[in-house]
């Protein structure tokens, strides 16, 4: 029986060729900080945050433009920075800061900024197209799984995402960015999944300390290491009466899925790495009692537990246009949940990887799709500013980072580049070489057509060092 259902199984399946990668070598004369970064932790602001309200003020602007909030001093010689950022201020030596980001589409576009994929603008919406490219998360795990064949069955997944599964907790749009692309969907990040109370009704505003992430939706009682792995090996007597199916991709992918499901089930290093409880309730505080804070808390757990690379997302809650999407409501919003929640856990992260040792391999992104547009304009709700990519800001520390760095600069408005444009590209790039791999290199899709990593990126100099 089994193996006629395997007949009709393979039988409708389609053929697909083998992802090959090549061997990743250092750009010519960037061989001192190839692979500097021994892991990674991406902050990523989803709906994009204003460059003017955050890391590029104008405080000689009119109204208009600067809007209500003042600006402080950084630790950065001479960078000043929104007044509510004041402990991010005292970190920024640590830091680098480009605010000569730019791009031509001013769209919730995380997969142009997460991909390689120049092609993704009428994508925005479509997370399983088959013209997405893979996540830079995905990239990493795809190439790992090339070169490290060994116990992978017995070590971590290399990409997990907190706090739930992109765009799944706001309106009917359902974004890109984070998802396996041409590769599938078994190199998603393993997303972890938050349950707890929110006293008032956003997450991102407070969390109940009983909240916890986890990586599954339902406890299956009696489920022990021991019962699952004889699971395992019945599978696996099962699959050997019909091992010919292998060559099908599909049935490849779901091979996949399934041992990283069965690694996942089994790690104890990812449950100590979500087991934010574990943590005294001070080091909690300093994080923030909100999502956002809870959740790069955890990120720095599972880093410590020899996951590559974590993924946070800031991202919409109950309806899109919601949390740094300021399209109305902007000083509000801006006064009471963004800028606090990331001041508390920005700044308690990067002291926290500086003090246990983390910071010097561990390379800290936070990026957004774009910036916000230098004038405000008036709403029923109250003022708001819209999407805008020609010019914003991005913030970058830990491994192979130039720490004390300002890179670019916007015009008196903070409306185009005055120096130095720097695209989404050449970021991934230069985390791609950071991390140990060669950029340039390229990977097949199931067609078997070659595509580069990141389309037009280039190494950024001025970045690294």
């Amino acid at each position: 029986m089994l193996r006629v259902g395997g007949l009709g199984l393979a039988g409708s399946l389609t053929g697909g060729s083998i992802l090959q990668a090549a061997k990743s070598v250092p750009t010519p004369g960037f061989e001192s900080t190839f692979g500097r970064a021994k892991n990674c932790i991406l902050l990523y602001i989803y709906g994009a945050w204003s460059q003017l309200d955050t890391l590029d003020p104008k405080p000689d602007a009119p109204e208009e433009i600067r809007g209500e909030f003042g600006t402080i001093a950084s630790k950065l010689s001479g960078v000043r920075v929104n007044e509510l950022l004041p402990m991010t201020a005292k970190v920024l030596d640590r830091c680098t800061v480009i605010r000569s980001m730019s791009h031509p589409w001013p769209l919730h576009n995380a997969a142009y900024t997460l991909t390689g994929n120049l092609e993704t603008t009428n994508l925005e919406g479509r997370q399983r197209h088959p013209d997405h490219w893979p996540f830079f998360g995905g990239v990493l795990d795809f190439l790992d799984e090339r070169t490290n064949r060994e116990n992978r069955a017995f070590r971590p997944p290399v990409s997990v995402g907190l706090p739930w599964v992109q765009s799944t907790r706001s309106g009917p749009n359902k974004r890109a960015g984070t998802f396996g692309g041409f590769l599938g969907a078994s190199y998603d990040p393993v997303w972890g999944e938050f349950r707890g109370e929110m006293p008032q009704g956003d997450p991102y505003l407070e969390v109940t300390p009983e909240g916890r992430f986890s990586f599954s939706e339902r406890h299956v009682p009696g489920l022990t290491l021991d019962i699952l792995n004889r699971r395992r090996s019945l599978l696996g007597q099962l699959e050997d009466q019909a091992r010919w199916i292998n060559q099908a991709s599909s049935v490849r992918s779901y091979q996949r899925t399934r041992e990283r499901a069965f690694s996942v089930a089994s790690s104890d290093k990812l449950r100590r790495g979500l087991d934010i409880q574990s943590e005294p309730a001070g080091v909690r505080e300093r994080y923030g009692m909100n999502l956002f804070g809870q959740s790069c808390l955890s990120a720095r757990r599972l880093i410590e537990n020899d996951v590559k690379l974590v993924t946070v997302i800031w991202d919409e809650w109950e309806r899109s246009d919601e949390s740094w999407d300021t399209h109305h409501d902007h000083h509000p919003r801006m006064r009471k949940l963004l800028l606090p929640g990331f001041d508390r856990a920005y700044s308690a992260l990067i002291r926290d990887l500086e003090q246990r040792g983390m910071l010097d391999d561990t390379l800290v992104l936070c990026l957004s799709e774009h910036g916000r547009t230098p004038k405000f304009y008036d709403t029923s709700k109250g003022p708001g500013r819209g999407h805008w990519s020609e010019v914003y800001s991005q913030l970058f520390a830990g491994a192979g980072i130039r720490p004390g760095t300002l890179i670019g600069s916007s015009d008196e408005i903070a409306a185009y580049p005055a120096e130095r444009p720097i695209s989404p590209k050449d970021i991934l790039a230069t985390a791609y070489h950071l991390l140990g791999i060669d950029y340039e290199q390229k990977i097949a899709d199931r067609q078997g057509r070659l595509w580069p990593l990141v389309h037009g990126g280039h190494i950024v100099p001025e970045l690294i060092g």
